[in-house]
Protein backbone atom coordinates (compact mmCIF):
# COMPACT_ATOMS: atom_id res chain seq x y z
CA UNK A 1 0.00 0.00 0.00
CA UNK A 2 1.47 3.31 -1.08
CA UNK A 3 2.30 5.66 1.79
CA UNK A 4 0.65 8.65 0.18
CA UNK A 5 -2.72 6.88 0.35
CA UNK A 6 -2.69 7.20 4.13
CA UNK A 7 -1.72 9.69 6.82
CA UNK A 8 0.57 7.11 8.40
CA UNK A 9 3.97 8.42 9.49
CA UNK A 10 6.59 5.76 10.14
CA UNK A 11 8.33 6.32 13.46
CA UNK A 12 10.09 4.15 16.02
CA UNK A 13 7.91 4.78 19.07
CA UNK A 14 5.99 2.95 21.76
CA UNK A 15 2.67 4.02 20.22
CA UNK A 16 3.59 2.62 16.80
CA UNK A 17 4.50 -0.72 18.38
CA UNK A 18 1.06 -1.10 19.98
CA UNK A 19 -1.47 -3.46 18.47
CA UNK A 20 -3.75 -1.61 15.98
CA UNK A 21 -6.86 -2.71 17.86
CA UNK A 22 -5.46 -1.25 21.08
CA UNK A 23 -5.11 2.13 19.37
CA UNK A 24 -8.65 1.87 17.99
CA UNK A 25 -9.98 1.19 21.50
CA UNK A 26 -7.95 4.13 22.85
CA UNK A 27 -9.38 6.42 20.17
CA UNK A 28 -12.97 5.35 20.81
CA UNK A 29 -12.45 5.69 24.58
CA UNK A 30 -11.27 9.29 24.23
CA UNK A 31 -14.28 10.14 22.07
CA UNK A 32 -16.73 8.38 24.40
CA UNK A 33 -15.36 10.17 27.46
CA UNK A 34 -15.49 13.56 25.71
CA UNK A 35 -19.14 13.19 24.69
CA UNK A 36 -20.50 11.38 27.75
CA UNK A 37 -18.78 13.16 30.64
CA UNK A 38 -21.09 15.66 32.37
CA UNK A 39 -18.16 17.77 33.57
CA UNK A 40 -17.73 20.85 31.39
CA UNK A 41 -13.91 20.88 31.26
CA UNK A 42 -13.45 17.20 30.35
CA UNK A 43 -12.62 17.67 26.62
CA UNK A 44 -10.28 20.55 27.43
CA UNK A 45 -8.31 18.41 29.88
CA UNK A 46 -8.24 15.54 27.38
CA UNK A 47 -6.44 17.75 24.88
CA UNK A 48 -3.88 18.86 27.48
CA UNK A 49 -3.19 15.60 29.33
CA UNK A 50 -3.94 12.95 26.68
CA UNK A 51 -3.90 13.99 23.02
CA UNK A 52 -0.93 16.39 22.98
CA UNK A 53 1.29 14.13 25.18
CA UNK A 54 0.39 11.13 23.01
CA UNK A 55 1.54 13.08 19.98
CA UNK A 56 4.95 13.61 21.55
CA UNK A 57 5.20 10.02 22.79
CA UNK A 58 4.30 8.76 19.32
CA UNK A 59 6.82 11.18 17.73
CA UNK A 60 4.14 12.59 15.41
CA UNK A 61 3.69 15.96 17.13
CA UNK A 62 4.80 18.09 14.11
CA UNK A 63 2.44 16.27 11.76
CA UNK A 64 -0.39 16.47 14.31
CA UNK A 65 0.01 20.21 14.89
CA UNK A 66 0.18 20.82 11.15
CA UNK A 67 -3.08 18.90 10.65
CA UNK A 68 -4.66 20.69 13.61
CA UNK A 69 -3.86 24.12 12.18
CA UNK A 70 -4.97 23.30 8.65
CA UNK A 71 -8.02 21.12 9.31
CA UNK A 72 -9.14 20.62 12.90
CA UNK A 73 -9.04 24.20 14.19
CA UNK A 74 -10.93 25.69 11.19
CA UNK A 75 -13.64 23.03 11.49
CA UNK A 76 -13.96 23.50 15.25
CA UNK A 77 -13.93 27.31 14.85
CA UNK A 78 -16.71 27.18 12.26
CA UNK A 79 -18.79 24.97 14.55
CA UNK A 80 -18.14 27.37 17.45
CA UNK A 81 -19.46 30.36 15.47
CA UNK A 82 -22.55 28.49 14.28
CA UNK A 83 -23.41 27.27 17.77
CA UNK A 84 -22.71 30.63 19.40
CA UNK A 85 -24.89 32.67 17.01
CA UNK A 86 -27.70 30.24 16.25
CA UNK A 87 -28.17 28.30 19.49
CA UNK A 88 -31.39 29.73 21.02
CA UNK A 89 -30.56 29.34 24.70
CA UNK A 90 -30.01 31.80 27.55
CA UNK A 91 -31.09 35.37 28.24
CA UNK A 92 -27.83 37.09 29.24
CA UNK A 93 -26.80 38.71 25.93
CA UNK A 94 -23.04 39.29 25.63
CA UNK A 95 -22.75 40.31 22.00
CA UNK A 96 -25.28 41.38 19.39
CA UNK A 97 -24.74 41.54 15.63
CA UNK A 98 -27.83 42.79 13.77
CA UNK A 99 -30.48 40.14 14.54
CA UNK A 100 -27.98 37.62 15.93
CA UNK A 101 -27.54 37.39 19.68
CA UNK A 102 -24.72 35.67 21.54
CA UNK A 103 -25.66 34.78 25.09
CA UNK A 104 -23.45 33.49 27.85
CA UNK A 105 -25.17 30.11 27.75
CA UNK A 106 -24.85 29.75 23.97
CA UNK A 107 -21.18 30.77 24.18
CA UNK A 108 -20.46 28.13 26.80
CA UNK A 109 -22.39 25.51 24.84
CA UNK A 110 -20.56 26.38 21.63
CA UNK A 111 -17.18 26.19 23.33
CA UNK A 112 -17.89 22.75 24.77
CA UNK A 113 -19.32 21.42 21.49
CA UNK A 114 -16.34 22.66 19.48
CA UNK A 115 -13.90 21.15 21.97
CA UNK A 116 -15.71 17.81 21.78
CA UNK A 117 -15.37 17.86 18.00
CA UNK A 118 -11.73 18.85 18.37
CA UNK A 119 -11.10 15.84 20.62
CA UNK A 120 -12.93 13.49 18.23
CA UNK A 121 -11.08 14.60 15.10
CA UNK A 122 -7.76 14.79 16.94
CA UNK A 123 -8.15 11.25 18.25
CA UNK A 124 -8.84 9.92 14.76
CA UNK A 125 -5.93 11.94 13.39
CA UNK A 126 -3.65 10.42 16.02
CA UNK A 127 -4.90 6.96 15.02
CA UNK A 128 -4.23 7.60 11.33
CA UNK A 129 -0.76 8.99 11.98
CA UNK A 130 0.39 6.01 14.05
CA UNK A 131 -1.45 3.08 12.44
CA UNK A 132 -0.88 1.74 8.94
CA UNK A 133 -4.21 0.82 7.26
CA UNK A 134 -2.91 -2.56 6.07
CA UNK A 135 -1.85 -3.51 9.61
CA UNK A 136 -5.25 -2.54 10.97
CA UNK A 137 -7.08 -4.51 8.27
CA UNK A 138 -4.90 -7.57 8.82
CA UNK A 139 -5.49 -7.48 12.56
CA UNK A 140 -9.26 -7.08 12.18
CA UNK A 141 -9.57 -9.96 9.72
CA UNK A 142 -7.33 -12.11 11.91
CA UNK A 143 -9.74 -11.58 14.79
CA UNK A 144 -12.68 -12.80 12.72
CA UNK A 145 -14.12 -9.60 11.28
CA UNK A 146 -15.56 -10.26 7.80
CA UNK A 147 -13.46 -8.92 4.97
CA UNK A 148 -16.29 -6.69 3.73
CA UNK A 149 -16.50 -4.80 7.04
CA UNK A 150 -12.73 -4.50 7.35
CA UNK A 151 -12.57 -3.14 3.80
CA UNK A 152 -15.28 -0.56 4.56
CA UNK A 153 -13.37 0.62 7.65
CA UNK A 154 -10.06 0.91 5.81
CA UNK A 155 -11.69 2.64 2.84
CA UNK A 156 -13.23 5.19 5.19
CA UNK A 157 -9.85 5.90 6.77
CA UNK A 158 -8.31 6.40 3.33
CA UNK A 159 -10.92 8.80 1.93
CA UNK A 160 -9.14 12.02 2.92
CA UNK A 161 -5.61 10.93 1.90
CA UNK A 162 -6.88 9.69 -1.47
CA UNK A 163 -8.87 12.86 -2.10
CA UNK A 164 -5.84 14.96 -1.15
CA UNK A 165 -3.51 13.00 -3.45
CA UNK A 166 -6.00 13.15 -6.33
CA UNK A 167 -6.53 16.89 -5.81
CA UNK A 168 -2.78 17.53 -5.97
CA UNK A 169 -2.55 15.51 -9.19
CA UNK A 170 -5.44 17.44 -10.74
CA UNK A 171 -3.96 20.81 -9.69
CA UNK A 172 -0.61 19.91 -11.25
CA UNK A 173 -2.31 18.79 -14.47
CA UNK A 174 -4.43 21.94 -14.69
CA UNK A 175 -1.40 24.15 -14.02
CA UNK A 176 0.42 22.50 -16.90
CA UNK A 177 -2.55 23.50 -19.08
CA UNK A 178 -2.24 27.14 -18.04
CA UNK A 179 -4.79 27.32 -15.20
CA UNK A 180 -4.03 30.18 -12.78
CA UNK A 181 -4.21 28.87 -9.20
CA UNK A 182 -1.83 31.27 -7.43
CA UNK A 183 -3.18 34.75 -8.17
CA UNK A 184 -5.90 36.75 -6.42
CA UNK A 185 -8.65 35.20 -4.31
CA UNK A 186 -11.40 35.86 -6.88
CA UNK A 187 -9.42 34.24 -9.69
CA UNK A 188 -8.70 31.23 -7.52
CA UNK A 189 -12.40 30.91 -6.73
CA UNK A 190 -13.11 30.94 -10.46
CA UNK A 191 -10.58 28.16 -10.92
CA UNK A 192 -12.43 25.79 -8.62
CA UNK A 193 -14.78 24.40 -11.25
CA UNK A 194 -11.99 22.87 -13.40
CA UNK A 195 -10.66 21.26 -10.21
CA UNK A 196 -13.85 20.06 -8.53
CA UNK A 197 -15.30 18.41 -11.65
CA UNK A 198 -12.43 15.94 -12.26
CA UNK A 199 -12.11 15.33 -8.52
CA UNK A 200 -15.78 14.36 -8.08
CA UNK A 201 -16.12 12.29 -11.25
CA UNK A 202 -12.75 10.63 -10.66
CA UNK A 203 -13.84 9.62 -7.16
CA UNK A 204 -17.09 8.15 -8.52
CA UNK A 205 -15.11 6.15 -11.09
CA UNK A 206 -12.88 4.82 -8.31
CA UNK A 207 -15.96 3.62 -6.41
CA UNK A 208 -16.97 1.47 -9.38
CA UNK A 209 -13.42 0.16 -9.79
CA UNK A 210 -13.31 -0.84 -6.14
CA UNK A 211 -16.65 -2.60 -6.41
CA UNK A 212 -15.33 -4.62 -9.37
CA UNK A 213 -12.14 -5.41 -7.43
CA UNK A 214 -14.19 -6.65 -4.46
CA UNK A 215 -16.19 -8.99 -6.70
CA UNK A 216 -13.07 -10.23 -8.47
CA UNK A 217 -11.35 -11.09 -5.19
CA UNK A 218 -14.35 -12.97 -3.87
CA UNK A 219 -15.19 -10.72 -0.92
CA UNK A 220 -18.87 -11.66 -1.21
CA UNK A 221 -18.21 -15.39 -1.56
CA UNK A 222 -19.70 -17.57 1.17
CA UNK A 223 -17.23 -20.41 0.62
CA UNK A 224 -14.56 -20.98 3.21
CA UNK A 225 -11.17 -19.60 2.28
CA UNK A 226 -8.32 -22.08 2.47
CA UNK A 227 -4.77 -21.01 3.33
CA UNK A 228 -2.10 -21.38 0.69
CA UNK A 229 0.32 -23.97 2.07
CA UNK A 230 3.37 -25.51 0.50
CA UNK A 231 3.75 -29.27 0.78
CA UNK A 232 7.20 -30.88 0.68
CA UNK A 233 6.41 -32.48 -2.68
CA UNK A 234 5.51 -29.07 -4.14
CA UNK A 235 8.75 -27.57 -2.85
CA UNK A 236 10.75 -30.48 -4.28
CA UNK A 237 9.12 -30.22 -7.72
CA UNK A 238 9.61 -26.44 -7.76
CA UNK A 239 13.26 -26.77 -6.78
CA UNK A 240 13.86 -29.37 -9.49
CA UNK A 241 12.13 -27.18 -12.10
CA UNK A 242 14.20 -24.17 -11.09
CA UNK A 243 17.44 -26.15 -11.19
CA UNK A 244 16.54 -27.51 -14.64
CA UNK A 245 15.85 -23.99 -15.90
CA UNK A 246 19.20 -22.88 -14.56
CA UNK A 247 21.05 -25.67 -16.35
CA UNK A 248 19.21 -25.05 -19.63
CA UNK A 249 20.40 -21.43 -19.64
CA UNK A 250 23.97 -22.60 -20.41
CA UNK A 251 24.69 -23.28 -24.11
CA UNK A 252 25.69 -26.82 -25.13
CA UNK A 253 29.08 -27.26 -26.81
Amino acid sequence: MHERLSFYVKRNSVIHDLNPLTKVILTLSLILIAFSSPWYWTPHLQVLIAIIPLGFVGKVAPEFFKTAIRLILPAAGFLFLMQAFFQPIGQDVIFKFYFLDVTQESLMFAFRSSMRVFVMVSAFTFLLLTTHPSELMSDLTRRGLPGQFAYVIISTLQILPQMQAKAQTIISAQRSRGLDTESSFLKRMGSLSPLIGPLVFGSLAEVEERAIAIEARGFTSKNQRLPCTRSPITVLIGSFAGFSSFLSSFPLR
